[in-house]
Parts: C-alpha cells; structure tokens; sequence
C-alpha cells in the first residue's frame, strides 16, 4: 500500500469538509433552537395580548356608550339653554315694560311731593 501525495491531499480534503459538514450543522442546529424560541415567545406574546386587546376593545366599546349619553344629556342642556332664553326674554318683554313705567311713575310722584312740601315751608 502506496501513500502518495495525491492520496494524503484527498484525505485532507475530505478531513477539511467533514470539519465544515460539522460546524454548518452545529450553527443550523442553533438557528433551529433560536427560531424555536422565537416561535415560542411570539405564541406566549399573542396569548397574552388577546385578552388585553378584548380589554381594551370593551372599554372602547363603553367609553363610546358614555359619549353617546353625555351628547344627550348636552342636547338636552342646550334645548333648556334655548328654553330659559327664552322665558326670559317674555318675562323681560311682559313685565320690564310696566315696571319701567311704575318706576317713572313713582319717582315723578317723589319729586311732585317734594316739590310740593319745599312750596309750602
């Protein structure tokens, strides 16, 4: 059995490869573990945010509830705005315009009277 150069090459080549066929299948390993956790984390991730999201969903949902009730209760505020403005400006029409004339009447009256006592002293 004859060891020649070509020989020894071929079986350090071949040494060479087996080494890389090694080292590559310890790093796809390793990348199989990673992305076996990431898929692990990310399923965790999902199962916990569902339930939050739902949450978030319902107070959303209720909170629109609480908007719809308060825009009718600003409605009805505004309506009896309207209304109050209203009743005032009668009771203003209504009762201002005698008022004002009993109130002239009344101070005419004063000043005659005092005129009138200031005329006989």
């Amino acid at each position: 059995m004859e060891v020649t150069l070509g020989g020894i090459a071929g079986l350090v080549a071949a040494l060479a490869f087996a080494y890389l066929v090694v080292r590559v299948a310890g790093l796809v390993g390793k990348a199989g573990r990673i992305l076996d956790e990431a898929r692990e984390t990310v399923r965790t991730t999902t199962d916990n945010v569902q339930p939050t999201l739902k949450g978030i969903t319902d107070t959303v949902s209720l909170t629109n509830d609480q908007l719809t009730r308060v825009d009718a209760i600003t409605a009805s505020v505004s309506t009896m705005t309207t209304n109050a403005s209203a009743l005032t400006s009668v009771l203003a029409a209504t009762v201002g315009g005698p008022l004002i004339k009993v109130a002239a009447f009344s101070y005419g009256v004063r000043v005659a009277v005092r005129d009138l006592r200031k005329g006989s002293r």
